[in-house]
């Protein structure tokens, strides 16, 4: 059972929480990647229910455990392609978001990857995942024990 020190977001504003799952349900994008770019913000965010419940999602999705491993150290590992280096590189950017914002080459690898609609989808992904992260963190949401 996952538990919180503070309020109980789905209940304390339901409608709130449905919006944030409605924006994660509309974006549809590959299982694997998804799931590898929800672990990749939710470490940079801190979020450890996030990061446990990601990890788990992408095992189910069928992700080798050694990538899920390295993606905390993509850019030095061997396992990801360019398409997938282009996803976790704007995932890092859209969560840390710079005062000057994204940085071009960061859009352009990730638009030269993705065609639009497929592009528009992952920044959908990555948006609705930083909003689930917030909502954990902010409630200090805590992975279930282990068995």
């Amino acid at each position: 059972m996952t538990t919180t020190s503070r309020i109980a977001f789905a209940h304390a504003a339901r409608d709130v929480y449905r919006a944030i799952a409605a924006l994660d349900e509309s974006a549809p994008f590959e299982p694997r990647l998804r799931e590898l770019v929800r672990i990749r913000a939710s470490q940079i965010n801190g979020c450890a229910f996030c990061v446990d419940m990601h990890c788990v999602d992408a095992q189910k999705a069928g992700e080798d455990d050694r990538r899920i491993f390295a993606v905390a150290a993509w850019r030095e590992s061997p396992f990801f392609d360019e398409r997938e280096r282009a996803a976790l590189a704007l995932t890092e950017a859209m969560t840390r978001l710079p005062d000057a914002g994204v940085p071009d080459d960061v859009y352009e690898a990730a638009a030269a990857e993705f065609g639009e609609g497929e592009l528009g989808n992952l920044m959908g992904v990555i948006i609705a995942i930083n909003a689930w992260n917030r909502v954990a963190v902010t409630t200090e949401l805590q992975p279930p024990e282990l068995a």
